[in-house]
């Protein structure tokens, strides 16, 4: 089959490999009809996640037919169109019995490196290194999927491929970046970075009954795909971000505040963002926090800072002192997929969102080299690269 495969920082290319089989009872094995490039990609591509190897397959935005069971399955079979969480969870754990699919205990044979890193560590991830489990990934033709009774959602006949498919991520992702800091009714919320999770966030807020929500960020088009969601928007070129909120809320300042961009963040010449650059290009700092800093100073005392964005080591220049001096609340992780598939799916179904907004770009596998390129450097007005293999 064809799959696009991992050949080195800043190298992606389109190979020949071998077919996924039926390895444990409770697989299956996907035809993969549409799959996505996600921002998280790009810290593979960037060589930000260590135990990338030459020719791992990457992707874990995907959904497609089943194309093979295996026999321990029960909830689904042959032909069934299905979309896939990107993590793996083996749904009897701790953690899986309260639906914290995320840290699942059993479905990453690689945790003792992250233990290293972490102290503990989560589940599994499709395409994602071997620190999450080596699995391959799903920007391919065909992928195995684990433990399918547990994660795979049915997509409704009725719905294409284009409306249900972020359900394997960004759509969870960003409505958790809200939801966990428990964005209600009359909160003002603020998200930093404008890409596809963060248009999620946005109009999640909203659906929770945030009462204002800004937008920030420096690209246009994502500004203005903000905007036309009912965001007030905070153009970091030529606005300060702290200033900007303050003057916006009366001085009150947002009371949620949510970073949707990680560990890559770019932006201004401003010290900090200086500073981690050449400390991330020395290898003496594994992540560029600017944003995480700026979310934490502009947001009110009381409140609460979403870390939805990926963070993956040690960030310099952490003000402690201002979160705790404000009485901050904060919350991160990789997202619980398959606790919201079903509630967000039933979103769609009624007409509330169409996820298929974000997207910009369309193709085949093929494009996937020039798309990791385009989506990377922002050309072409790029927000998110859908290919059907």
């Amino acid at each position: 089959m064809r799959a696009i495969t991992f050949q080195g920082t800043g190298k992606v290319q389109v190979d020949n490999v071998e077919d996924p089989t039926i390895e444990d009872a409770g697989d299956i094995v996907l035809k993969v009809t549409s799959t996505a490039i996600c921002g998280s990609d790009l810290h593979l591509y960037d060589g930000f996640v260590p135990e990338m190897h030459k020719g791992d397959i990457i992707g874990h935005e995907f959904m497609g037919e089943i194309a093979a069971v295996g026999s321990g399955v029960t909830r689904f079979r042959q032909g069934d169109r299905v979309v896939v969480p990107f993590n793996i969870a083996c749904g009897h754990c701790d953690f899986c019995r309260v639906d914290a699919f995320s840290l699942c205990d059993n479905t990453n044979p690689d945790h003792e490196k992250v233990e290293k890193l972490y102290g503990q560590s989560g589940g599994g991830m499709f395409g994602y290194s071997h620190l999450f489990g080596g699995y391959a990934g799903g920007q391919a033709e065909y992928v195995r999927v684990p433990h399918a009774d547990v994660g795979l959602v049915k997509a409704p006949e009725s719905l294409p491929d284009e409306k249900v498919l972020f359900l394997s991520d960004i759509f969870p992702t960003g409505y958790q970046a809200v939801e966990q800091i428990g964005t209600g009714p009359g909160d003002m919320v603020a998200v930093w970075g404008c890409g596809p999770v963060g248009q999620f966030a946005i109009r999640s807020a909203f659906m929770l009954g945030a009462e204002r929500v800004f937008a920030l960020d420096f690209e246009p088009e994502r500004l203005a795909l903000a905007k036309a969601a009912g965001a007030e928007i905070i153009d970091l070129n030529s606005e300060d971000s702290y200033d900007r909120l303050l003057d916006l809320t009366a001085g009150k300042l947002p009371n949620r505040c949510v970073d949707a961009v990680g560990l890559e963040a770019h932006g201004a010449s401003t010290l900090g963002n200086l500073y981690d650059k050449a400390k991330t290009a020395l290898m003496l700092e594994s992540d560029r926090p600017n944003v995480l800093r700026d979310a934490i100073m502009c947001c009110r005392k009381g409140g609460a800072v979403s870390i939805a964005g990926l963070y993956a080591g040690f960030a310099d220049k952490f003000p402690i002192g201002a979160a705790f001096g404000k009485g901050l609340m904060m919350r991160g992780g990789q997202t619980h997929t398959r606790a919201y598939m079903d509630r967000l799916l039933a979103r769609v179904e009624a007409g509330e969102i169409d996820p298929s907004f974000v997207i910009t770009h369309r193709g085949t596998l093929e494009d996937g080299p020039g798309f990791y390129e385009t989506f990377g450097k922002r050309k072409d007005d790029c927000i998110k690269c859908v290919m059907t293999p």
